[in-house]
C-alpha cells in the first residue's frame, strides 16, 4: 500500500520530445506496455538504480536542480541581500548549493521501499541552513522581519488541482526578489510547481492499480513465501522492525522479480500520462524557466 511522502523541493529538468519522454536515455512508451522482468543481479550497481530514478518525468522535474535552477535561486538571494542592505539591514542567508550532477540522483524521492542494503556509515551531514538570530540583534526586531517577510496580511497564495496551497511574502525583499527573478510570472510559476508535486503523488497512488504492477507485487510476495517469509505482503515496508533476513530476502526477491524495474517503469508511463494531458502545465514551466534564467543572468551580472 503506498505512503505518500511530502517534499517541496519543487524543478524542472527536461522539454518533452513529442508525445514520449526521453528521461535518462530511455523512451518511455505506452501506458499499456508491461516492462520485462530483469535477470537476477540486474539491480546490483548504482548506475542502474540511478536509471530508474530519473524515468518518472513528472518526478524528475520536481526534484531537478540544475545550472538553470541554481542561478534562479542565487539571484534571488542576492537581490534579497542588497535589498535588504538598502533598508539599512544585514542579510546573510546560507550559500546557494549548487547545481548536482546530471548522474546524481540522491533528492530523488524512493516510492518503492528498500533498494539496497542499509548502511552502517552515518548519513551525509546537510548544509546548515540559516540560524536564528540572536536575542536583542538587529535580526530579531520586528522591523528585520517586515523587511524580509513584508506584512503577514499581504501574503500571497497559490492553488494547485488537488487543493494543495503554498503562500508566499506580498511584500518585502523576498517578495521582490522573486518579482525581480519571476516577474509578473511568479503566482503561476509557483502554481504550476504545487500542480506538478501533486500529480508526482497521485501518479503514485495510481500505480497501485496498474495490472504490470500489481503482478509485480505478486510476484514479488511469492518470492518471499518461498524464502519462509509468507507473512510480507507489501515491498514498501516489509515488517516493522525487519530482520536482516527479511532485508536480504526482499532486496533478493525485488531483483529477481524485477519489481524495481517493472515498478519505475509504470510510474514512469502513469506520469507520462498525465503530462500528455495537461500540456499547458509542461509549456507555462518551459517558458517560465527560460524567462528565469534570462533575469536570473542579468541580476547575477548586476551583482558580481
Amino acid at each position: 500500500m503506498h505512503r505518500p511522502g511530502r517534499r517541496a523541493l519543487l524543478a524542472l529538468t527536461a522539454v518533452l520530445a513529442g508525445g514520449a519522454a526521453v528521461v535518462g536515455g530511455t523512451m518511455l512508451t505506452s501506458a499499456s506496455e508491461a516492462a520485462p522482468a530483469p535477470s537476477d543481479g540486474t539491480l546490483a550497481s548504482a548506475e542502474a538504480l540511478e536509471r530508474l530514478h530519473r524515468l518518472p518525468p513528472v518526478t524528475d522535474r520536481v526534484f531537478a536542480w540544475t545550472d538553470v535552477h541554481y542561478r534562479g535561486a542565487e539571484a534571488q538571494r542576492r537581490y534579497a541581500i542588497d535589498c535588504m542592505a538598502r533598508r539599512g539591514f544585514r542579510y546573510a542567508p546560507p550559500a546557494t548549493p549548487a547545481a548536482r550532477a546530471g548522474k546524481d540522483t540522491a533528492e530523488l524521492p524512493r516510492p518503492f521501499g528498500l533498494e539496497t542494503a542499509p548502511s552502517a556509515a552515518p548519513p551525509a551531514r546537510r548544509p546548515p541552513g540559516e540560524k536564528p538570530p540572536k536575542p536583542g540583534s538587529p535580526e530579531a526586531s520586528p522591523a528585520y522581519a517586515k523587511a524580509l517577510f513584508g506584512d503577514a496580511d499581504k501574503r500571497v497564495t497559490a492553488q494547485g488541482t488537488k487543493g494543495m496551497k503554498v503562500s508566499r511574502p506580498g511584500d518585502g525583499c523576498l517578495a521582490d526578489a522573486e518579482k525581480r527573478v519571476l516577474g509578473d510570472g511568479r503566482m503561476r510559476w509557483l502554481q504550476v510547481r504545487i500542480m506538478l508535486f501533486e500529480a508526482q503523488e497521485q501518479a503514485r497512488a495510481d500505480v497501485e492499480k496498474d495490472p504490470a504492477f500489481r503482478n509485480a507485487t505478486g510476484r514479488w510476495r511469492q518470492c518471499m513465501e518461498r524464502a519462509g517469509f509468507p507473512g510480507q505482503r507489501d515491498p514498501l515496508g516489509p515488517a516493522k522492525a525487519p530482520s536482516d533476513g527479511i532485508l536480504k530476502a526482499d532486496l533478493r526477491c525485488k531483483s529477481e522479480t524485477g519489481y524495481l524495474t517493472t515498478a519505475y517503469t509504470r510510474l514512469a508511463a502513469v506520469q507520462q500520462r498525465w503530462l500528455d494531458a495537461n500540456p499547458a502545465v509542461v509549456k507555462d514551466w518551459t517558458a517560465l524557466l527560460a524567462r528565469q534564467d534570462k533575469t536570473s543572468r542579468e541580476v547575477l551580472a548586476g551583482t558580481a
